[in-house]
């Protein structure tokens, strides 16, 4: 399993309507095929920057959900909203402490 995390900087008078986007489509999101857990956190500061965290068992999981409608979907309406390029890193979690 690993994590995927996208960091992605809106244009402030766009965030409703991100939100909007994400509220709708969070669910069939999540319950893509090798999806286990979706978050979505915003940053206290920079209130225009949202990042996501996706749990996936496998690379090919996620790319089945990149080539898939929903992402095509999704991507083409989240990124006519962002104010900078987005960023995004696939990482393994090495430790989590509860």
């Amino acid at each position: 399993m690993f994590v995927r995390i996208v960091k992605m900087t809106f244009k402030p008078e766009k965030i409703d309507l991100f939100l909007e986007i994400f509220n709708i489509n969070k669910e069939k999101i999540r319950n893509s095929r090798g999806c286990n857990l979706l978050e979505l956190y915003r940053d206290k500061t920079n209130t225009n920057i949202f990042f996501t965290y996706s749990y996936w068992e496998t690379e090919d999981d996620l790319e089945n959900y990149r080539n898939s409608d929903l992402f095509k979907i999704v991507w083409s309406k989240t990124k006519e909203l962002f104010n900078g390029k987005p960023k995004a890193w696939s990482v393994e979690k090495t430790y989590s402490l509860k």
